[in-house]
């Protein structure tokens, strides 16, 4: 027990001196850090000093790296355990698993965390700093700009680098734009391309303007935004916005009222973007698709860059922290493989099993309920069927002498329509003593289908050659199953009788009607019958 102790507590030396060295370079040599502390396993660590530790490195270095933070959940671990004893390790903790918050998709929770934290007393402004540049981050990234501009002030008068001041300046930009506060950001902006300018910061200059072209957009100043746009063009021909350039005249003359001039300019935009790679034409798209179908329905008014941008730039931010996720997950996953293999093989084997065991038992569960629900699902459409067709049965015994036209074209109809032979098909007792109710009323059917060119005349005698009208207006585009369709619609069939009369499920008659709809223009609260009815008579 004596040699077991000291191995231990050696081992544990070991670890807190590798952490330690591992510690000091996260964030200068991330990678250095990682490949420091690769050859701990986690499990093996008893202290909760050292597992705290462990998780507080990999997500420093992890963060250093500007990498995915996907597998940092335990860092909540750390911030749970400094919380009490060493405040610069809880900052430092809470602030890593705010940022895992957010890589995971937990955006709101994130905020409140860097909030709470922000709003300690006592912490070093190199580490309220820190603080404050991620919570600005995942501010921007949720849209929670109004707040965001109240931090980047703070962040302003902490740190007095004036590399950092710029950066400041430019974020200050970007949350006001955003935040509706269009009259801030241009002055915020203009200070920008001065001093670029004065600097001889030729590509700064360039970005800036460019990003003024959008602010003066936001501000509904139109002309100024495509004077921009021009200068840029004339001085920058060759650079790679000269899509969005385009794209931006586009909007401009849209907004302008100047259809004509907006899709001109935004099929030059469409022709400058065809070289684009596939994420680069993606992120394109998504702002000129809209202004597309705007132009395509010439719809009246204005719309706001912002309000596409928002929903886009969460949009593309999204995809790319699940690229990133997947990635980093792959790796982890090669990782424990490898671990598994050399340290843990009998215990992977067993766990490899019960995984088995338990995908085989979902797929199972899974197999069974689909095959209840499909059974439920085939026992519901046989009732339907079942009631429709004794509706029909019940209709013709209780009208033995129709007295208007519409109740003799129902009767006709019912006579002829292949309701016998499709009860004879399945003959179940339940379908013979149908048969035999149906054929009791009237054998002359014979058990024939339908003779739907018999029915398309007796519609056009009754009214006054409906279907002809119909099928020369429109038999180009409709259907023979849509035609038979509209005709039983016209004769006052439900779609349940439609449904057993033309053997098919009252799911497909739906969206055959849908189908319909689209294709003659049929209003969506507009009953069909009484529309077509109206065209016809035209």
């Amino acid at each position: 027990m004596i040699f077991v102790g000291m191995a231990s507590c050696s081992q544990s030396d070991r670890h807190r001196q590798i952490l330690f060295d591992a510690e000091r370079i996260a964030y200068a040599n991330p990678d250095s850090a990682l490949a420091i502390i690769a050859g701990i396993e986690p499990s093996d660590l008893e202290a909760d000093s050292l597992k705290a530790l462990y998780y507080l490195v990999s997500a420093s270095a992890h963060r250093a790296k500007q990498s995915s933070m996907a597998s940092d959940s335990l860092v909540r671990f750390s911030f749970e355990y400094y919380r009490d004893t060493d405040i610069v390790k809880f900052v430092k903790s809470g602030n890593l698993y705010a940022l895992y918050r957010f890589w995971a998709g937990d955006g709101k929770g994130s905020l409140e965390l860097l909030d709470s934290l922000a709003s300690l007393s006592g912490i070093p402004d190199s580490l309220m700093t820190r603080i404050l540049r991620s919570r600005i981050g995942v501010g921007g990234t949720e849209y929670d700009c109004e707040r965001n501009i109240a931090y980047i002030k703070r962040l302003q008068t902490l740190d007095p680098d004036s590399a950092n001041q710029i950066e400041y300046k430019y974020q200050l930009c970007e949350n006001y734009q955003f935040s509706g506060n269009g009259d801030s950001a241009l002055i915020m902006i203009d200070e920008l391309i001065d001093y670029a300018r004065i600097n001889n910061l030729g590509t700064d200059q360039f970005y800036y303007t460019y990003e003024k072209v959008g602010i003066l957009e936001e501000l509904g100043r139109y002309d100024e935004s495509n004077v921009l746009v021009n200068y840029i063009l004339e001085h920058a021909p060759h650079n790679s916005a000269i899509p969005y350039l385009h794209f931006w005249k586009a909007l401009n003359y849209f907004n302008m009222g100047d259809i004509h001039q907006s899709s001109r300019q935004l099929a030059i935009a469409d022709s400058c973007a065809r070289d684009l790679k596939d994420m680069d034409n993606d992120y394109y798209e998504s702002f000129a698709g809209p202004l597309r179908e705007f132009l395509e329905y010439r719809r009246i008014g204005t719309i706001k860059l912002r309000q596409l941008a928002t929903r886009n730039n969460s949009q593309r931010d999204r995809f790319d922290r699940m690229e990133s996720t997947r990635w980093e997950t792959e790796q982890n996953v090669l990782r424990q493989e490898n671990r598994a293999l050399t340290l843990k093989s009998e215990n992977e084997r067993k766990t490899a099993v019960i995984v088995i065991m338990t995908l085989a038992a979902i797929i199972i569960a899974l197999l069974a309920i689909w095959n209840i629900q499909k059974r439920k699902r085939r026992t519901v459409e046989a009732e339907e069927k079942m009631e429709a067709l004794q509706k029909m049965v019940d209709e013709m015994k209780s009208a033995p002498s129709p007295s208007t036209g519409h109740e003799s074209l129902r009767r006709a109809m019912l006579q002829q329509l292949g309701i016998i032979k499709m009860v004879a098909e399945t003959p179940t007792e339940q379908n013979r003593e149908m048969l035999r109710k149906i054929s009791s009323i009237d054998n002359d059917t014979n058990g024939a289908l339908v003779n739907w060119q018999s029915v398309y005349e007796i519609i056009d005698n009754l009214y006054a050659g409906f279907y002809s009208r119909l099928h020369g207006r429109h038999g180009n585009i409709l259907t023979d199953k849509e035609e038979q369709i509209i005709v039983l619609m016209m004769a006052g069939f439900s779609t349940k009788e439609i449904s057993v009369i033309t053997m098919q499920t009252t799911a497909t008659i739906y969206v055959r009607k849908s189908s319909i709809r689209k294709k003659l223009g049929v209003p969506v609260k507009e009953d069909i019958v009484a529309f077509l009815r109206q065209e016809t008579s035209v």
